[in-house]
């Protein structure tokens, strides 16, 4: 089962360092940070978007991923797997978020009252039913174990098993089954919350 977490990516994802550099980051110490940040910045706003499904809190929470990497000027440095550790932590931080706003219930009231007074669609009741999808998805994953949610967010963001196997540090060979049961774990976990709900 392919979980659909966000709609679209589009134009957003256009690199702006100057959003991360303003706070300071274009040091000396942090040779080739830029062209790390402008290399993998659209992937990142990519993965997160989907996840939180807001452009300015995926861009906010982009910033905390790069000034986690700044602050690591060794592995900015280094020859290692950096776009690996930019998903994986930009993942961790997502979760981190819809977790948060699961306890509070803001995320789903949020994406209501937006779809109210959006007004732009043609098919107002398709446009809530697919906000209150994106709200359950995302209220599922904050309920799975983290590299449950992890696998799921990055497969759902385009990343092909090898990607995945890189990002998550694991074997190629393994991702297949990691991804289902991750899928498994979702579908349980969703109609354990959801099912009785619909059939009232």
């Amino acid at each position: 089962m392919g979980v659909a977490i966000g709609e679209g990516q589009g134009s957003m994802l256009d690199p702006d360092p100057s959003i991360v550099m303003s706070s300071g980051m274009a040091d000396p110490h942090a040779a080739g940070f830029e062209a790390l940040f402008v290399k993998y910045y659209p992937r990142v706003i990519g993965v997160l978007y989907r996840v939180v499904g807001d452009r300015g809190l995926a861009e906010e929470l982009a910033n905390d991923v790069f000034w986690k990497l700044h602050r690591q000027p060794w592995l900015a440095a280094s020859d290692g797997d950096v776009g690996g550790w930019l998903c994986r932590t930009a993942t961790n931080l997502a979760i981190d978020h819809l977790r948060a706003t699961a306890r509070r219930r803001q995320h789903e009231e949020a994406a209501g009252r937006q779809t109210a007074g959006s007004g732009a669609s043609s098919d107002p009741l398709k446009e809530v039913l697919r906000a209150e999808r994106a709200g359950r998805v995302r209220a599922v994953l904050a309920r799975l174990k983290p590299a449950q949610a992890q696998i799921l967010i990055l497969r759902a963001s385009g990343f092909s098993y090898r990607e995945l196997a890189d990002s998550l540090g694991v074997k190629t060979g393994t991702v297949g089954t990691m991804l289902v049961r991750a899928e498994e774990a979702f579908q349980k976990r969703f109609r354990r919350m959801y099912t009785h709900e619909e059939a009232l």
